[in-house]
C-alpha cells in the first residue's frame, strides 16, 4: 500500500506539469554544481514541484551525471523530463554577437548592447578604466585594439567583465612566442604592434594590401616622415569621430598629419591579418598610397608620382560622373 502510494507521488511530482510563469524564471547551474544542490536551486523556482523527485528520477535515467552548466530560462507548463531534458541538452540562453575588424570600444559596446549583453556605457567605462585594464598595464588608454575581434558566444547574464576578459583572452593567445620573437626582430613592443596594425585594418580595403600598406608605414617611419593616415585623424579618445577631420585635418594627438610618429595607442580593434601585415610587411619602395573607389590603393614611391596617381583617379571620377549624368538624362 505505501509502494504504491509512493508510486503514485513519484508520478505526480514527475509527470504533472507545473503553471506557466510570466514573466519566465531564470536559474543559474554553475560548472561541477551538485544534482542536489541544482535540484533544490530548481524547487525553490518552482521549475520542478520536489528536488527529491527530481533526483530520483536523474538517477534512475541516467542524467545525474549529464547536466551542464548555463544560465536557464524556463515559462514553466514543464515535466519533471522536459525540464532535465534542457539541462542535458544544454539549452542554455546564449547570445551570438560577431565583432567585427576595425571597430573602437564605442562601436563594440554599442554592438554588445544590442545584442542584449548589457549597458555599453558600463562595457566602455570598465575596457577603459576597470581593474583588469589596470592589471594588464593597459592604462591610460585602455583596452583599445585589445579586444580581438570574432565570434563570440555569452550567456545575456555574462557581466561586462568577463565579456572584456574574454575578448582579451583571445587577444594574448595570438601572442605565441613565435610572435613575441618577431616583434623583437623588429624592435615592436605590444603597444605599438597593435597601434601599427589598427592603422593598417582601418586603411586596407582589399586583403592583399594590408602587408603593402603596412610596409609603407614602416618606410615613413624609418625616414621620419609624417604617417599621415585619415582614420587617425577621424579618431577621438572618447569614440566619437570627427566628420570634418580628413578635411581639415584637425589637430589631436592621436592624428598622423600632426604628429609624427605613431599615435599614442591603437585606432581601433585590428584583426588577426592586420597584426601579420604588420608583422610581416611586404618589400617596397612605395611611401604614398590612395584609394581608388573599389577600395583598392594606387601606390607611388615619390611625392610626384603620387600627385599623378590623385589626378588619374579624379579624372576617372569625374569621367565616370558625367557619364552616368548622361545615362540617366537618356533613360
Amino acid at each position: 500500500m505505501l509502494l504504491a502510494a509512493a508510486g503514485v507521488a513519484l508520478n505526480y511530482y514527475w509527470f504533472a506539469p507545473t503553471e506557466t510563469f510570466t514573466p519566465p524564471r531564470t536559474v543559474s547551474i554553475r560548472k561541477h554544481e551538485s544534482l542536489r544542490a541544482i535540484a533544490r536551486k530548481l524547487a525553490h523556482h518552482g521549475i520542478v514541484r520536489s528536488s527529491t523527485a527530481m533526483l530520483v528520477y536523474a538517477e534512475l535515467t541516467g542524467a545525474a551525471s549529464r547536466v551542464q552548466p548555463g544560465d536557464y530560462r524556463f515559462r514553466g507548463d514543464e515535466r519533471v523530463p522536459d525540464v532535465l531534458r534542457h539541462l542535458v541538452n544544454g539549452d542554455f540562453m546564449v547570445a551570438i554577437v560577431t565583432i567585427p575588424e576595425g571597430l573602437t570600444v564605442h562601436q563594440i559596446a554599442e554592438r554588445l548592447e544590442q545584442a542584449g549583453l548589457g549597458c555599453d556605457y558600463q562595457f566602455e567605462e570598465l575596457a577603459r578604466h576597470g581593474p583588469l585594464v589596470k592589471a594588464l598595464g593597459l592604462e591610460p588608454l585602455g583596452a583599445e585594439g585589445y579586444l580581438f575581434p570574432a565570434t563570440y558566444r555569452f550567456s545575456p547574464l555574462t557581466p561586462p567583465r568577463r565579456i572584456i576578459a574574454t575578448m582579451l583572452a583571445r587577444f594574448y593567445a595570438t601572442l605565441t612566442p613565435a610572435v613575441e620573437d618577431r616583434m623583437f626582430e623588429l624592435h615592436l613592443d605590444q603597444r605599438r604592434l597593435v597601434t601599427l596594425a589598427s592603422m593598417v585594418e582601418k586603411e586596407a580595403r582589399a586583403a592583399g594590401e594590408r602587408p603593402l600598406i603596412a610596409g609603407v608605414f614602416y618606410n615613413r617611419l624609418r625616414l621620419g616622415m609624417p604617417l599621415q593616415s585619415d582614420p587617425t585623424a577621424q579618431y577621438s579618445f572618447e569614440g566619437e569621430s570627427l566628420p570634418a577631420a580628413i578635411a581639415v585635418h584637425t589637430a589631436s594627438s592621436f592624428n598622423t598629419y600632426s604628429i609624427s610618429g605613431l599615435p599614442p595607442g591603437p585606432i581601433a580593434n585590428p584583426g588577426l591579418s592586420s597584426v601579420k601585415a604588420v608583422l610581416y610587411p611586404a618589400a617596397t619602395d612605395a611611401l604614398y598610397f590612395v584609394a581608388r573607389n573599389d577600395g583598392t590603393h594606387v601606390f607611388s614611391r615619390s611625392f610626384r608620382e603620387h600627385e599623378r596617381a590623385i589626378a588619374a583617379l579624379r579624372k576617372d571620377a569625374a569621367a565616370n560622373h558625367k557619364a552616368e549624368a548622361v545615362a540617366g538624362r537618356t533613360r
